[in-house]
């Protein structure tokens, strides 16, 4: 493998203020995505999603929303009749399903109040975590049969999943939707260490032993190991040998992972760049990670 790279001049990484920290993002961006959803003229224009309107975006993130607030509330829900089966799908075939199931949870006349419901769903999940630690497990029966979370990386991807189709609905509706560096770093922190690994494709990654040192600008900066079609993802990892190093503006990577933003483009611009022994296969990372 590569060189040994060293982390001597990274701060150490505060789980505690960090998850703070998100926490705080999340409750920031929610009133912006309010007044976009308030301005969009026409919910059933076409969005940021190929197959999506404005409109089914929106309920897309109010389903969202709900389910990771419900969680933490007395409410009952039948999620055997919201789940896909648990027939050996992918995850990418999973969250498929699942987002199909979302985005006919609100229809017609019901998507005029797509952002005070979000708004709702939003501040109850704050104010119902308040104080937990970042640790804490969080039933996620959508990602998988028995699957869970830590609350630290709930709120990473509430806050990835507002950001990300904030930037849909903008699109679709021709407003502003800017995303800032230290939003994206902060999902990239929070979310990427535990849906990259859910989000491997198990059958590309079979056989495949690669080791990329993921550099965010200004952090966080990520171990991701592929191995015989497991993956694991450790921040600030101790030093080791690397087969490729990405060193990547955080907002860039954000958009490059989700597919909003070509990898060319991100290149160009000098937002992105591969190196190490092996830089080539910087390719790779995308093609075994898939984008959920």
């Amino acid at each position: 493998m590569g060189t040994v790279t060293r982390f001597d001049s990274f701060a150490e990484f505060d789980p505690f203020a960090e998850h703070e920290r998100t926490r705080a993002a999340l409750r920031d961006v929610v009133p912006r995505l309010v007044r976009l959803l308030q301005g969009v003229r026409d919910m059933d224009a076409p969005s940021g999603v190929p197959v999506w309107t404005v409109g089914d975006v929106g309920a897309h993130l109010a389903g969202v929303h709900f389910a990771y607030s419900v969680g933490f509330t007395d409410e009952s829900v039948e999620w055997d009749g919201l789940l896909p089966p648990d027939d050996g799908r992918s995850f990418g075939e999973r969250i498929a399903a699942m987002n199909a199931t979302s985005i006919g949870l609100f229809s017609g006349e019901e998507r005029a109040g797509l952002g005070d419901f979000v708004s709702e769903r939003s501040e109850m999940f704050l104010r119902v975590t308040e104080g937990l630690s970042p640790d804490t497990p969080v039933t996620a029966p959508w990602l998988g049969k028995e699957s869970a979370l830590t609350l630290a990386a709930a709120t990473g991807l509430m806050l990835s999943e507002t950001l990300v189709h904030g930037l849909d609905i903008a699109r679709g509706a021709g407003l502003p939707w800017p995303i800032g560096p230290e939003e994206a770093s902060l999902v990239l922190g929070q979310s990427m260490p535990t849906l990259m690994p859910l989000a491997l494709d198990t059958a590309k990654a079979r056989g495949v032993d690669i080791a990329f040192d993921l550099a965010i600008k200004g952090g966080p900066r990520l171990a991701v190991v592929i191995d015989d079609g497991t993956a694991t993802v450790t921040r600030d990892a101790p030093p080791r040998a690397y087969d490729c190093r990405i060193t990547a503006a955080p907002v860039a990577f954000l958009l490059v992972s989700f597919h909003r933003m070509p990898i060319w483009k991100a290149i160009a611009r000098g937002q992105m760049r591969a190196g190490g022994r092996r830089p080539w296969l910087a390719m790779r990372l995308g093609e075994l990670i898939a984008s959920p």
